[in-house]
């Protein structure tokens, strides 16, 4: 049985949201504010569960957070037992890239009231709000970001116009960049296990290639990839390059809210 309160809790929610769109962009926000997206344990050598209770465990009673596959299990988890009607879907990430990608992204399609929104807890690149599954629908983020949803060939895109600041530093640029496309294409636990293991562990890719972290913050974002920093709030905006293991560890914790050892932080290879 999924915690449905201790989930709350964790995502610092004192009350169960509303069954309609409205209550699905507070849900989600409020789980990007509190669960910090990272991937320290495949850094670490780790493996990567994305069963419920295996990341209830991690993200919930640890608090720790995770990456897309384990993010977006939780959520829909979630967004399961407060009623919501969900599956997940797959997406290829288009970042910085100019060939096809793989399918190395998770997020959900929700029903609410006979219409269909994507919901995505667990992007770490930026924060774009639920937005409904309809050619040309836009939104804009709490940082100011606008979002834009096209149906491109037998499937969709999702593309961004923002702030590079409120990004991870990928892309950005002026105009509409795009995000990631994906389609309706019913997603089975055995394909999700595969995209993880392959993100996870693949050679050179941003995951097994990088330590990164992300946390959505009211009005901004903060990101943190190997020793780079950068943090916009508001109008506010900060970066630069952490050259100690312990400022390391300090600015994990204060900003992302991940607690690790002297020995963890050793174990990451940064500071060699």
């Amino acid at each position: 049985m999924f915690d449905l309160d201790a989930y709350l809790a964790r995502i610092d929610m004192p009350a169960r949201p509303t069954l309609d769109a409205a209550g699905l962009a507070r849900l989600q926000l409020a789980h990007r504010l509190a669960v910090p997206f990272e991937n320290i344990d495949v850094a670490l050598g780790r493996g990567i569960a994305i069963d419920g209770a295996a990341v209830f465990d991690k993200l919930v009673t640890a608090r720790r957070g995770g990456y897309c596959f384990e993010q977006d299990r939780l959520f829909r988890d979630a967004l399961a037992a407060l009623g919501f009607a969900v599956r997940p879907l797959l997406a290829r990430v288009w970042l910085d890239m100019t060939t096809p990608p793989p399918l190395t992204h998770t997020f959900s399609l929700v029903t609410v009231e006979g219409q269909h929104w994507i919901a995505d807890a667990g992007f770490g690149g930026s924060y774009a709000p639920p937005m409904p599954l309809v050619d040309g629908a836009e939104a804009t983020a709490p940082d100011g970001a606008r979002f834009l949803l096209v149906v491109e060939g037998d499937g969709w895109l999702l593309l961004r116009d923002g702030p590079a600041a409120t990004t991870d530093g990928r892309g950005g640029g002026a105009g509409w960049q795009r995000q990631y496309g994906f389609t309706l294409a019913t997603v089975e636990q055995a394909d999700l296990a595969l995209s993880n293991h392959w993100t996870s562990t693949a050679p050179g890719t941003r995951f097994t290639s990088h330590v990164v972290a992300s946390i959505v913050l009211p009005h901004g974002f903060a990101g943190l990839t190997d020793r780079a920093y950068r943090r916009r709030a508001g109008d506010n905006e900060t970066a630069g390059m952490i050259d100690d293991p312990r400022v390391y560890r300090m600015r994990l914790g204060l900003m992302f809210g991940i607690a690790l050892t002297k020995e963890e932080v050793a174990g990451l290879g940064l500071f060699t």
